[in-house]
């Protein structure tokens, strides 16, 4: 079932069935900040934490809703009809029917009170569809889902690189509570 998110835009529950749609998303994610890596390795990251328990919610364009139609599976969910792959769209080859954003969020533990919360694995918008107000949207509408399963806060993690995603979390309240540290090990010591 889908509904709509902002004029010309509608929001709808992904299921089990685009696994290689949501891999594809990620890579993307980490291609635009990341250009010269190699993401094959997320692939894992899908298997080990996609289920039911981590929903999915693709963005499409209003009356552009083909590969994502279909018939209704468990939960609500929309089931694609045909097994036939949904690309990203890009400025060079725009895919009429396809995802133009995704959301997908799984739970994490407060570790200071116990508290089960949202955690946003992923929030990716196409460029081409960039400073829209979708990013902002998906972030209220994710908000009011994770207020309704009674959330009482939502945590994420982005690069320091990415600005534009620091400015919208910072202007919609998002505030730093712990800063994850890494160390590059060199197989020489």
């Amino acid at each position: 079932m889908s509904e709509q998110l902002l004029p010309g835009y509608i929001i709808r529950r992904g299921s089990a069935l685009e696994r290689s749609l949501l891999l594809k998303f990620m890579q993307r994610t980490y291609e635009d900040l990341f250009p010269n890596e190699d993401f094959s390795h997320l692939e894992q990251t899908v298997k080990q934490y996609f289920s039911s328990d981590t929903p999915l919610w693709w963005v499409e364009e209003e009356g552009e809703q083909g590969a994502g139609s279909g018939e209704q599976g468990e939960m609500g969910e929309t089931r694609r009809i045909s097994n036939a792959p949904c690309p990203i769209p890009s400025a060079q080859f725009p895919m009429p029917n396809s995802p133009i954003a995704c959301l997908w969020v799984g739970n994490a533990i407060d570790q200071v009170h116990g508290n089960r919360h949202a955690h946003i694995f992923i929030l990716y918008v196409v460029p081409e569809h960039r400073r829209r107000g979708i990013g902002r949207a998906l972030m209220r509408y994710i908000e009011n889902w994770a207020i309704e399963r009674g959330d009482r806060q939502i945590g994420l993690q982005v690069f320091q690189s990415n600005k534009p995603a620091l400015n919208l979390y910072n202007q919609l309240g998002y505030q730093t509570q712990s800063i994850w540290m890494v160390k590059f090990l060199s197989a020489e010591q």
